[in-house]
């Protein structure tokens, strides 16, 4: 049991009705999950209003409602606390419910459209290889230092994160890294967290299904460095045309980092081959086990976020290069002379930044087959662009099906077929089953060609009409690769 007075320490209250001095039991904002003598904050979501269900959370047991408007049905014995912004007051009233753990954490928040999964991988990889007890919050898994805690959303709501995060302390872990997604931080998901620093990796085109204009979009990101407190750092992307616009409003020591521009942690590709990546960091010269400019950026960010911790540059740069990166982020499997990559690059920038990648890597007599779908019920504008992208930078495409969710397959294939130049159908297929584009490409390919996988990545299920189905794209170019090497 809670004292409510201290759960509501530093929410703003716009009034009160009822028994301020009470004990609760725990918070709920889904009415399905209230209990006697539980505290039910009613969020306004983008699907579902949860001021039509306090009537619900009351006869479950509920002894306090925390809304933004009050119910016209004021029930007698209920406690009822009205705030301007539900989901930012639940934001702080978890962190004070499970005791405010990000105290007691260093933790570092990464945003941008690419990269957030990697770098915040990497990150903790590293501090892992460095002896440290580490949480990682992140789109692929939530760990716990080597306890894995499954991921359903890239960054938790903010009940799920404080509870997180509280198990993290009592783990013993000195520090968190975490994804920030812009819908969690217009939605006030990281509300009563206290952060060390924050990354800006990169912005493109994405989301504006959810936040209707690209503009709306950058704000979006750019709150995550204009909430940031004095003591915490901002390093951002120095290269990305926005990346100092991250930087305008922030109280936070401003840090960048950068490949062309001048910048406070730069580094310059010296090798970049399928094998891996030879970087210059600071003047030293360091071999990596990941690929392609857009993961000399993300090692870049992990070095300037571990140097702005306190940690030593050689011990940093000498660990960082034993580690592998992130599940589903340019996975290469090799079998029988095929190169198979499977990436989750699921926006334009993303697919065009592993393409180029492939590019930059090939000897030039291989093929490059892609195999690239675009999720349903989401934004329709990257379709006809990612098609384009792909028949632009590969020899043969396939289009198929990545999560259609609840649209049909074939209606988003076809729009992302718009975007195809008419000069490349004749190199373009279109196969709406994802096994049967991806046992394609593998009949298709020779020994020395690359295929990529995308839209995925780590991904092991395929969402059709509301049912996620089992399905893996790295299993799946595993064991076709491998049926078809024996044949």
């Amino acid at each position: 049991m809670k004292d409510l007075k201290d759960i509501l320490y530093k929410v703003s209250l716009t009034g009160t009705i009822g028994d301020m001095d009470q004990n609760v039991n725990k918070l709920a904002f889904d009415s399905r999950k209230v209990d006697e003598k539980d505290v039910f904050v009613a969020i306004a979501g983008t699907q579902v209003d949860g001021h039509a269900f306090i009537p619900t959370a009351i006869e479950k047991g509920a002894s306090v409602i925390v809304c933004e408007q009050l119910p016209e049905d004021i029930q007698e014995g209920i406690t009822y606390v009205t705030v301007a912004h539900s989901t930012k007051a639940l934001g702080i009233m978890a962190a004070n419910y499970y005791e405010n753990p990000s105290e007691k954490l260093k933790i570092v928040a990464v945003t941008g459209t690419n990269g957030k999964t990697t770098t915040a991988t990497l990150l903790y990889q590293l501090y892992i290889e460095m002896g440290y007890q580490v949480g990682l919050i992140s789109t692929v898994e939530n760990r716990i230092s080597d306890q894995v805690v499954p991921a359903t959303h890239t960054t938790p709501d903010a009940l799920s994160l404080q509870e997180l995060l509280k198990k993290m302390v009592a783990a013993g872990c000195t520090h968190c890294f975490m994804e920030a997604s812009s819908h969690a931080i217009v939605q006030e998901r990281l509300a009563g967290l206290k952060l060390m620093g924050a990354v800006f990796t990169n912005i493109s085109h994405d989301h504006l299904d959810y936040h209707g204009t690209f503009d709306e979009y950058i704000k979006a990101k750019k709150l995550l460095f204009d909430r940031l407190p004095k003591d915490a750092f901002a390093l951002t992307n120095a290269d990305d045309k926005r990346g100092m616009v991250m930087l305008q409003n922030t109280q936070a020591t401003k840090q960048s980092f950068g490949l062309r521009f001048p910048a406070d942690f730069k580094a310059k590709i010296l090798t970049n081959s399928i094998e891996g990546l030879e970087l210059e960091i600071q003047g030293k010269q360091v071999w990596f086990r990941m690929i392609g400019e857009f993961n000399a950026y993300n090692i870049l960010a992990v070095f300037g976020v571990a140097v702005l911790l306190g940690e030593e540059e050689e011990e940093v740069l000498m660990q960082l290069s034993k580690v592998p990166g992130a599940q589903g982020r340019f996975d290469k499997i090799t079998i029988a002379g095929v190169t198979a990559i499977v990436d989750y690059a699921h926006t334009p920038d993303a697919l065009e930044n592993v393409l180029k990648t492939i590019q930059g890597v090939r000897t030039g007599g291989e093929q490059v087959i892609t195999v690239v779908g675009c999720g349903g019920n989401r934004d329709k504008t990257k379709r006809p662009v990612m098609a384009k992208i792909a028949t632009n930078l590969s020899d043969k495409v396939i289009l198929t099906s990545d999560n259609p969710r609840d649209e049909e397959p074939m209606a988003i294939l076809r729009e992302m077929e718009a975007g195809v130049n008419p000069v490349d159908f004749k190199k373009t297929i279109i196969i709406e089953d994802r096994r049967e584009a991806i046992k394609t490409a593998c009949v298709m390919s020779n020994p020395g060609d690359i295929i990529l996988v995308a839209g995925k990545g780590h991904e092991t299920y395929q969402e059709i009409k509301g049912v996620k189905h089992p399905f893996d794209d790295r299993a799946i170019v595993k064991d076709l690769l491998n049926l078809l090497n024996k044949s």
